[in-house]
């Protein structure tokens, strides 16, 4: 297995040349429009079944575009510009952005606080911000919006690590600063163990990785400028690179040899990872990049990725998988504290729906045959009616190896220095932050699995995405479907965002501010960073709590929120607009 850089070749850009994509879909529907095939594309971590393409929206009919309000286009499309250059002249830092900020600048955050020359590359961050302005330019034709997506990658390549992916944040202040930042709000955010340690590599953790360049692409296809082709390089070269060869990637790289042991634990960012769709975001852009470049060494890397799904699936009578696997054995492998090393019910089940994909890429039947064994395990630790905690969860997410015992977990103490999380079979005041508890569509898996039993191969093969297809291109929008990470304040999550109703349009419109913004109740807040907290814990119980005393910088959710401003928001109205906008066209 490879544990270092590899060095490629450079990649020759042969780009399809191609009409831009028009229509609103999901990143599955332009897949399967693009090769014709019945796919549901990347099925990742999440639990149910492979979605159909999401539905066009209906034509609109005059009567629909000038209805009960006289918002006309031109306002729309001025609400939009004055909103871009809020966020331009008054929050970039290089082009990027972070997730919320004070209304009179004092704090800002991403998952955590940030120092002011910070931006935040896990979504929905700044190449989020991105994609929603090349929509805008795509929705309007406004050059404005362009040069100002173009001031976005600008800062994205500024904060592209030299192996070509990203950090979950970049500091444009310097390595001392994010190092201090590290040793201080970082270690101190009790849940977001990710945090307490600066390994100064990449990650692929939470799709930032993946987004950006997404981005990348996206802008390089768009007018074909040569300030895109090396960083887009660089980044599809840090997916290559880093993937083991045995298919899988770990969480990150390059691998960092002296990271310490975390609580106890051994360094967990080498393992191979399934958690937060690590090898689905990766096929996703590998897919993306085979079809719009032409790149022969993404096809390959597919093709291996997907042969660790079925080498990492464990056997029956327990026939699932865990959120990492060891390189070497292949085996479950906890991570962070709070997931200790067990099969995941969650995990197993989008693998699951992954393979089943599979199968309809390569029309090889060896990726469904193993599956009636994995719903077997689910069905096996699926929760009675009268043991159900969480209406609509009746799986636990942790499984014990060998015992087939739900496990769950908890933690003790009031903060990162006095606390500590463990786990059991106690289902009782269990830690709320991370679900001790999921939803799976069994039924769903198992009526797909039997459907595709009954398809042809050979079918599967002639509309396979794996296929290169003339005329290829990538879709419209990206932002206004499945934004996959909420900022804690707006509530998009992982949601599709329609085109608004009149009503609608005139509360966007008339709701952006003089100052050129959104107020949005600031309801994720944080405790400022007063130093390291005591050894002796504080009193109250905040085994399920957010957030423990004042020494964690954790961020929770307050009765009492501020009104500031939200990337999310800006981001959601945004989409919103674009598509009022274009639908009048």
């Amino acid at each position: 297995m490879k544990t270092s850089p590899k060095t490629t070749n450079t990649l020759k850009m042969t780009p399809v040349s191609a009409p831009r994509s028009t229509g609103l879909s999901s990143w599955r529907g332009w897949l399967l429009a693009a090769t014709t095939a019945l796919l549901a594309a990347c099925g990742g971590s999440g639990s149910e079944p492979a979605a159909s393409p999401a539905p066009q929206p209906a034509p609109t009919t005059q009567a629909e575009t000038t209805g009960a309000t006289d918002i006309t286009n031109e306002a729309v499309l001025e609400t939009m510009r004055r909103a871009t250059r809020f966020i331009r002249e008054n929050l970039a830092v290089n082009g990027g952005y972070v997730w919320a900020y004070a209304a009179d600048g004092s704090r800002q955050w991403g998952e955590m606080e940030a120092y002011p020359q910070m931006v935040w590359i896990q979504p929905p961050g700044t190449a989020t911000v991105g994609h929603v302005l090349l929509d805008a330019y795509h929705a309007t034709g406004d050059e404005y919006f362009y040069e100002s997506a173009a001031e976005v990658a600008a800062g994205l390549i500024g904060a592209q690590h030299p192996a070509g992916g990203w950090n979950y944040l970049h500091d444009f202040a310097g390595e001392e600063s994010i190092q201090r930042w590290y040793d201080t709000i970082g270690k101190n955010g009790w849940r977001l163990e990710e945090f307490h340690h600066y390994y100064g590599n990449a990650t692929f953790d939470d799709a930032g990785t993946s987004e950006a360049s997404q981005f990348l692409l996206r802008m390089y296809l768009e007018k074909r400028e040569a300030v895109y082709e090396a960083p887009l390089q660089k980044a599809i070269d840090f997916v290559l690179d880093s993937q083991y060869d045995n298919g899988g990637w770990p969480q990150r790289f390059p691998f960092v040899e002296d990271a310490p042991d975390l609580h106890g634990l051994p360094d967990y960012t080498r393992h191979i990872t399934f958690n937060d769709d690590v090898a689905d975001e990766n096929i996703k852009f590998l897919l993306m990049v085979y079809q719009s470049l032409g790149d022969e060494r993404a096809l390959e890397s597919i093709k291996s990725a997907m042969e660790i799904f079925p080498a990492t699936l464990q056997p029956a009578p327990q026939a699932g998988w865990g959120l990492q696997h060891t390189v070497d054995t292949l085996d479950p492998i906890g991570a962070r504290s709070y997931e200790p090393t067990a099969l995941v019910t969650s995990s197993t089940a989008g693998n699951a729906a992954q393979m089943m994909d599979f199968f309809e890429w390569t029309g090889e039947r060896r990726f469904l045959e193993p599956l009636p064994e994995v719903f077997d395990w689910l069905e096996s630790v699926r929760l009675a009616p009268e043991q159900v905690v969480m209406t609509g969860r009746e799986y636990p997410t942790f499984i014990e190896i060998g015992t087939n015992k739900a496990i769950f977990n908890h933690r003790r103490g009031s903060n990162v220095i006095n606390g500590e999380y463990y786990h059991d079979y106690n289902p009782d005041n269990p830690i709320r932050h991370y679900s001790q508890w999921r939803s799976v569509n069994l039924d769903g898996l198992r009526e797909r699995h039997a459907r595709l039993m009954e398809t042809s191969p050979e079918d599967m093969r002639a509309n396979s995405p794996l296929n290169r297809q003339d005329g290829f291109a990538l879709p419209k929008y990206f932002s206004v479907t499945s934004l996959e990470v909420s900022d804690l304040n707006s509530n998009i999550g992982a949601v599709a965002i329609d085109r608004p109703d009149d009503e609608r349009i005139r509360e966007l419109v008339d709701g952006l501010n003089e100052a050129g913004y959104w107020p949005t109740p600031l309801r994720a807040t944080s405790n400022p960073y007063i130093g390291d907290g005591p050894a002796e814990p504080a009193e109250g119980d905040f085994g399920g709590t957010h957030v423990g005393d004042a020494y964690d910088t954790s961020p929770y959710m307050t009765d009492d929120p501020e009104t500031g401003i939200s990337i999310g928001t800006y981001i959601q109205n945004m989409s919103a607009l674009m598509q009022a906008y274009d639908s009048r066209q």
